[in-house]
């Protein structure tokens, strides 16, 4: 059975943070591939910071380039919305009978956890890969049976901060994968 790693998100742009856990995960843990889940709108976030779904999607895209390990999925982008994490595992689960889905997500993620739709059949059913996140350890769920929590490299790089530089003015060419950096410029994404 394929090991397949989640990890979904805004990616409200991608960074190299969020490429270099993507790496960091697949070279350190049992997982044979990882599939960027572009989410369209999560229920904890203002839907009016989010740049429209093809742009993000199209980022990911460019910047993960012909790297077999991993995937771009637009499948929340076909999902009711807002987009919860347990129907995106189900209806996964559902099409990809042959594949385990882990789900990966931050440290502050799990310490939020119990404020999700359905959370404990998130829990009870997927392995939960957790990144950790300055100021944050996961809370009681930490130590859940279906929980790892890894030792990833910490990188405090964030997209909120990469929006606010670019409206700004300023150049954010190392802070993201050269590919969806330019396309980001090209297209004044941001500005």
């Amino acid at each position: 059975m394929k090991k397949i790693g989640i990890y979904s998100g805004s990616f409200n742009p991608i960074h190299h943070g969020h490429v270099m856990l993507a790496n960091y995960l697949v070279e350190f843990s049992d997982l044979d591939e990882l599939w960027f889940v572009v989410t369209p709108q999560n229920p904890l976030k203002q839907k009016e910071e989010l740049l429209d779904d093809d742009e993000r999607l199209k980022m990911v895209k460019l910047a993960i380039g012909d790297d077999p390990r991993f995937f771009v999925s637009d499948i929340e982008m076909h999902l009711p919305t807002p987009s919860y994490t347990i129907n995106t595992l189900s209806v996964l689960s559902g099409q990809y009978p042959d594949c385990q889905f882990v789900f990966i997500c931050g440290m502050d993620s799990l310490q939020n956890m119990k404020h999700w739709c359905e959370y404990q059949r998130i829990l009870d059913n997927y392995e939960l890969l957790v990144f950790p996140r300055e100021g944050y350890d996961g809370g009681d769920l930490a130590d859940y049976p279906s929980v790892t929590v890894l030792k990833t490299p910490i990188l405090e790089i964030s997209s909120t901060f990469i929006r606010q530089c670019v409206k700004e003015g300023r150049d954010m060419r190392h802070f993201m994968p050269e590919p969806a950096f330019l396309y980001m410029k090209q297209h004044h994404l941001y500005e």
